[in-house]
């Protein structure tokens, strides 16, 4: 399909399941001066219906972006605790307390879990995909806003019952976010019997609101798209957050299958994994990591397209060679599905089959290698300008790539064996994971922050938070890779009990250190974020001249996004600097031979 065919069928407060033939109104197409009259005459909203069960896809985005900050703070203030504790053992927390030996296992459980789940895929997927998605395509909203709405409603839900687990008695799961059983599975391990039930029900909520989602942004991209707009013609950061949900939908059946296994053991008294009784534990690693390798991928390439997207228009220069980035992306969600069994090098699988992996984990690090490279071919000969957004860009490439050479020695078996479930890895997962989590979402924010809000963040202000951030991260992890080189393992409670371990305190407190002062940088962004929202300067419709289509409707985007009638697309995205043209940019909605309008 090169030209969509369905426009303005999924306005704001249509119910698509409800009374409405989808055939005729696929049929429908909207001019680009055909004013809907649902969208030229909104309305009156009251509170309710606008800010706590909307359908505007922007408002939703907004729900997802904000709890997702929020459990970002509290998976942050989790960190906090249990590395003063890592630092200072038994000593008194400031703010917290002092940590005991089960209080922080679930904190560091359930830091992995909520970065993960709760912060990660709500904000880079759910937030930027809800409100990207319809405005890059030229829609007025998704097709199913009603499922969109019920897709928020039960991930805050799952928030919910996630956070009520920390409460429950015996306190909350501290089974690792990987949740493996027997430890997982059986109370007189686990020693939560209700915790680790409650965080295993929130996990399978948080799964079905994305199973959700992930069909709204499928089948919108594809049936939505502006007149014109073909399938080379949409933004990567499109492609990219459709492709993860792809992903998560085909990877994650397996595990929601396992769930209900472990469930069942928990609750019922099974013995799915239970191997006194037949079951097998390694089963659960196998369902869990078929889904876990490929969720590496889901939360990654949303923020590599919003990469791609800030550097083109920093850089202005067209994306260097799309096509390839494209395939390159769909190569490596397929090779994604067949990497798993590395994490399982150490678990008695057969040494035959490590070999195989070992081989399929180091292919898959050429395709990410590729878009790395691709990216740095499109900054050379730009005309570079260093804005919040661009720093935060350029970061994630230089960041990203450390976490991808230290990813090496942990694909190959051989190496793993020493390296497994020490600092290393925890080092090598957050010099990955961090740079996509954090730094995509700041690359993010900071460059759509004039169109969501229509107010420009204040530069001096991100910068000094751009640097905080980068020095003070660095400061913590490098030293986790030395401590983890010596043998350090992860998920102990204190360290002097261990004589060969007790000697490099020094370097725990340097990188305990480094965390206050990264987390105290935050508080930098927080308040950008809230002055510029209060007395920030307007922003304008397209305050960074860059051509995607959201960029020519108003900021913030009124109700319908276009009530003066959806646009059409004449070209790609990513039209810079074009040769005999005057201006350095060509916006995708402005006809050919036309001069964009002031």
């Amino acid at each position: 399909m090169d030209v969509a065919i369905q426009r303005g069928s999924a306005r704001v407060g249509d119910d698509p399941l409800n009374g409405v033939d989808m055939a005729e109104a696929g049929s429908v197409t909207v001019g680009p001066h055909d004013a809907h009259e649902h969208d030229a005459h909104p309305h009156e909203q009251s509170f309710w219906s606008k800010y706590v069960f909307p359908t505007d896809h922007k408002m939703i985005a907004m729900q997802y972006m904000f709890t997702g900050i929020v459990m970002a703070l509290i998976g942050g203030y989790m960190s906090y605790a249990f590395r003063m504790q890592l630092a200072f053992p038994g000593q008194n927390v400031p703010g917290y307390g002092v940590v005991s030996q089960g209080e922080y296992n679930a904190l560091v459980t359930n830091h992995g879990t909520i970065m993960i789940f709760w912060v990660a895929m709500p904000l880079l997927i759910a937030a930027f995909g809800n409100f990207l998605i319809p405005l890059m395509i030229g829609a007025d909203d998704m097709v199913f806003p009603r499922i969109n709405r019920l897709s928020y409603q039960i991930f805050l839900i799952s928030a919910i019952v996630l956070i009520a687990s920390l409460f429950v008695p015996g306190g909350g799961f501290g089974g690792a976010w990987t949740a493996y059983p027997p430890l997982s599975s059986n109370a007189a391990y686990s020693l939560t019997p209700l915790g680790s039930t409650f965080w295993l029900v929130a996990v399978a909520l948080e799964f079905v609101a994305f199973l959700l989602g992930g069909i709204n942004f499928i089948t919108t991209l594809m049936n939505s798209r502006a007149p014109g707009m073909k399938m080379y013609d949409i933004p990567m950061v499109l492609w990219l957050i459709v492709i993860a949900s792809i992903l998560f939908m085909a990877s994650v059946g397996p595990l929601i299958a396992g769930a209900i296994m472990l469930f069942m053991d928990q609750v019922v008294g099974t013995a799915f994994f239970d191997p006194t009784r037949g079951g097998d534990p390694i089963l659960w690693q196998h369902l869990f990591w078929f889904f876990g390798h490929p969720e590496v991928y889901v939360v990654l390439l949303p923020a590599m397209g919003m990469v791609a997207d800030v550097i083109c228009t920093f850089s202005r220069k067209k994306l260097f060679n799309y096509k390839l980035i494209l395939f390159t992306v769909f190569a490596t969600g397929i090779i994604s599905f067949f990497v798993w069994a590395h994490h399982q090098f150490v678990a008695g699988i057969d040494p035959r089959m490590a070999n195989v992996f070992t081989v399929t984990t180091l292919i898959i690090s050429i395709p990410i290698a590729e878009m790395m490279f691709l990216y740095i071919a499109t900054l050379y000969g730009g005309s570079i300008e260093l804005t919040t957004p661009m720093l935060w860009a350029l970061a994630f490439i230089a960041e990203f790539l450390i976490g991808g050479v230290t990813g090496i020695f942990l694909g190959a078996s051989g190496s793993d064996i020493y390296f497994h479930d020490t600092y290393f890895v925890l080092a090598h997962f957050h010099y990955t994971f961090f740079p996509i989590a954090i730094i995509g979402f700041y690359t993010g924010i900071t460059y759509w922050f004039p169109k969501m809000f229509g107010k420009m963040m204040n530069e001096t202000l991100g910068k000094i938070h751009f640097w905080g951030t980068i020095v003070t991260f660095n400061s913590i992890f490098i030293p986790l890779f030395i401590l983890g080189a010596a043998g350090q393992h992860r998920r102990i409670y204190n360290y002097q009990n261990f004589p060969d371990l007790a000697g490099m305190q020094d370097l725990r407190v340097f990188a305990t250190g480094a965390l206050l002062v990264m987390l105290a940088f935050q508080v930098v962004f927080l308040v950008n974020f809230v002055m510029s929202l209060l007395k920030g300067k307007p922003a304008g419709k397209n305050p960074w001249r860059a051509n995607t289509l959201e960029w020519t409707a108003e900021s913030p985007p009124p109700h319908g996004n276009w009530p003066e009638g959806l646009p059409n697309c004449y070209r790609g995205p990513y039209e810079y600097s074009v040769p005999g043209r005057e201006d350095d940019y060509w916006p995708q909605n402005v006809p050919p031979d036309t001069a964009p309008a002031e």
